[in-house]
């Protein structure tokens, strides 16, 4: 089995549509920057609202990713 070591970033991603939309958008514009994204943690929700109405999402996520071995 091999071992890997990770690194982590935090990034919030944001949508009108939902906090899974959010945190997909996050993802993905991560993942034109950063190689190797293996797992992601939601570290918080928040929101911008209008009287009775959700305008916006925005979750915060850790994301790891790992680091490449500089044998390959």
């Amino acid at each position: 089995m091999s071992t890997h070591t990770y690194s982590v970033s935090e990034i919030v991603g944001s949508s009108p549509e939902g906090m899974d939309a959010a945190i997909r958008n996050a993802i993905a514009r991560a993942s034109k920057t950063i190689r190797n994204i293996d797992w992601f943690e939601v570290v918080s929700v928040r929101g911008h609202a209008d009287e009775e109405q959700v305008l916006h999402f925005q979750v915060t996520l850790k994301v790891g990713f790992r680091l490449e071995d500089p044998e390959d």
